[in-house]
């Protein structure tokens, strides 16, 4: 039997999407991929898969899909509404950070995305997709990817690599995870010197806001204006990114990651690796400012990052009983040392 998520109704705008398709900038193709890198890769973990699995990204608000296979297991991590219909019975909520599994003709239904602009929903086994250009990354403004390159419509056969959920309990994060807060880190450059002084010094001290024109491309914000020596225009470079460019207006705009791979405006910074699921996460009228570091710091912040996220997932463990004690966890735990270590006046136990 052939397994399929059918698209009962396609929400707003969800698209699929892996970690990038790389390689290709030259010839003018953005890397496009997961605003929230960080919530695809966990959710993926949650289900068994690869953590570049493609999955479904969901902007605003969330498909209906419909499980036409024997049973499948789904994960959701964002800040987002689940629920779940099936056999006519009222609907009954589902947690995000946790994996479900799901039978046959169940109706998933994911709800509005609050508190950030996208979230993420991963399949174990992932989507029996062909990729284009190696990736299964959707390119919507060039029609580049799986489903002709566009966002989910009604009617839509999503085929599943797996014809049934996977043997093994479902699973969940002990806490969601945490992506930080404070400004946006960024390295200054590299035309940081088509900009006055005063520029540079607004930018790194002024809150802005993100605009009502945003999207996957980039974030147009609005706050004080920032002074270029001369013209804003450069002859046209490379983008990547969380490059940062500033147009004639002072204005500055965020790039991400469906950006054009080439722009003749200065840019006064880019935003670090590992605060870019941080920039992608932003939403109109959400606020925001920048710090300055330096290229080492940034690649050290990034390798703290990653640890972060391989303790995140280490820390994945078997969902807990509603109302009860987990025994099995219980019993698996150290007990008398951490007991004994606490009157010592100190603590070893697992943080949770």
């Amino acid at each position: 039997m052939t397994a399929f998520l059918t698209v009962v109704r396609p929400g707003l705008f969800a698209t699929v999407q892996d970690l990038g398709r790389f390689g290709f900038q030259e010839l003018g193709m953005p890397v496009a991929g997961a605003l929230d890198p960080i919530a695809l890769r966990l959710a993926n973990a949650l289900v068994g898969n690869p953590q570049g699995t493609a999955g479904l990204e969901i902007a605003l608000l969330g498909p209906a899909l419909r499980v036409d296979a024997p049973s499948i297991r789904i994960a959701a991590v964002g800040p987002m509404a689940l629920t779940l219909e099936r056999d006519g019975a009222a609907p009954q909520p589902l947690e995000p950070h946790r994996s479900h599994t799901l039978l046959a003709g169940d109706v998933l239904r994911l709800g509005a995305v609050d508190g950030a602009s996208v979230a993420c929903l991963a399949v174990a086994g992932g989507f029996a997709l062909a990729p284009v250009m190696g990736s299964l990354s959707t390119y919507v403004r060039a029609g580049i990817g799986p489903l002709g390159g566009r966002p989910l419509a009604e009617g839509d056969r999503l085929p599943l690599a797996l014809d049934a959920a996977p043997d093994g309990p479902d699973v969940e994060l002990p806490q969601p995870p945490d992506y930080g807060a404070g400004p946006l880190r960024v390295v200054l450059g590299p035309q940081e010197d088509r900009f006055t002084e005063a520029a540079l010094e607004t930018f790194l001290s002024a809150t802005y806001r993100v605009g009502k024109q945003a999207d996957r491309m980039g974030l147009r914000l609005e706050g004080p204006a920032l002074e270029h020596r001369g013209s804003a225009d450069i002859p046209s470079d490379g983008l990547v990114t969380g490059s940062i460019q500033v147009p004639g207006n002072g204005q500055p705009i965020l790039l991400l990651n469906d950006h054009q791979t080439a722009g003749g405006y200065a840019k006064i910074a880019t935003v670090i690796s590992a605060d870019l699921a941080r920039a992608g996460r932003l939403r109109p009228g959400d606020s925001l400012s920048f710090q300055a570091v330096a290229v080492e710091d940034a690649e050290a912040i990034r390798r703290r990052q990653e640890q972060a996220i391989a303790g995140w997932i280490r820390a994945i463990r078997p969902v807990r009983p509603a109302g009860g004690v987990d025994l099995e966890a219980l019993y698996g735990e150290n007990l008398i040392s951490g007991t004994v270590d606490i009157v010592n006046g100190g603590s070893d136990l697992p943080l949770l």
